[in-house]
């Protein structure tokens, strides 16, 4: 890949929602600041939480706050647009920080690139999934599969994608997916279990290593950057100076 620029790849690990966002707001305005020259794809896996967005509808939220507590699962408004959804472990989330000037200045260009990354990410699985017309995210088997709510500020982006792969879907019984009744969500894992007919089958150990990997290589494909690792300690000065 000579000449394509690099996009920089953090994986936080298994970290709290609220300070993922903290993290990626800071992140942003270092990215606004051009403190960071890189577009950055931030990895994540969070415990249990309900977010909702600018689009939420309050009937789409179905538990309680006392139940929410109960099953431990947190809650936060944040500024994303799309509605009510998931994460917890077991789920791929991206947050890329994208500097739209130097790509497309079009969020609807950007929500179908981020479609596609995920849509080829799954692919090496054997799963054929795609769009559904007038909704954001990817569907197979006319299940949801995976995500997407973003919000960008001087055409920088933050929020992300949010791909089932190993996840408790029974999760998302606490609400309406992304406001959609009667939407079935599904995973990875779900799906490779049901194409081998049901068979009693121990999830692959290595499952979510692969589709993180898989998604990597797919970001930088259809971005048309070379996905570089970085560290959290690389990152750290260009936050303080923003800070």
């Amino acid at each position: 890949m000579s000449g394509v620029r690099d996009v920089l790849v953090l994986d936080l690990g298994l970290r709290s929602y609220a300070e993922a966002l903290s993290f990626q707001r800071a992140l942003a305005a270092a990215r606004i600041a051009k403190r960071v020259p890189h577009d950055v794809l931030v990895l994540v896996e969070h415990p249990p939480v309900i977010t909702t967005g600018r689009s939420t509808k309050a009937d789409n939220l179905l538990a309680s706050r006392e139940l929410l507590a109960a099953r431990g699962v947190e809650l936060f408004d944040v500024e994303r647009g799309g509605d009510v959804t998931f994460h917890g472990p077991g789920q791929l989330v991206g947050y890329p920080i994208v500097d739209l000037t130097e790509h497309r200045q079009d969020l609807h260009w950007y929500l179908r690139q981020v479609e596609e990354v995920l849509i080829r990410g799954v692919a090496p699985f054997g799963l054929l999934a795609g769009r559904v017309a007038g909704k954001t995210g990817i569907w197979t088997n006319d299940r949801k599969l995976a995500s997407i709510g973003v919000h960008a500020r001087q055409w920088v982006t933050w929020h992300g994608f949010a791909l089932n792969v190993t996840t408790d879907l029974s999760y998302f019984d606490l609400m309406v997916p992304c406001g959609l009744p009667g939407v079935d969500m599904t995973s990875v894992e779900r799906e490779l279990l049901e194409r081998a007919s049901g068979a009693c089958l121990a999830p692959s150990p290595t499952l979510g290593d692969d589709v993180r990997a898989a998604v990597v290589r797919s970001f930088g494909e259809v971005f048309e950057r070379a996905p570089v690792a970085t560290t959290l300690e690389a990152i750290a000065p260009a936050l303080e100076e923003t800070s």
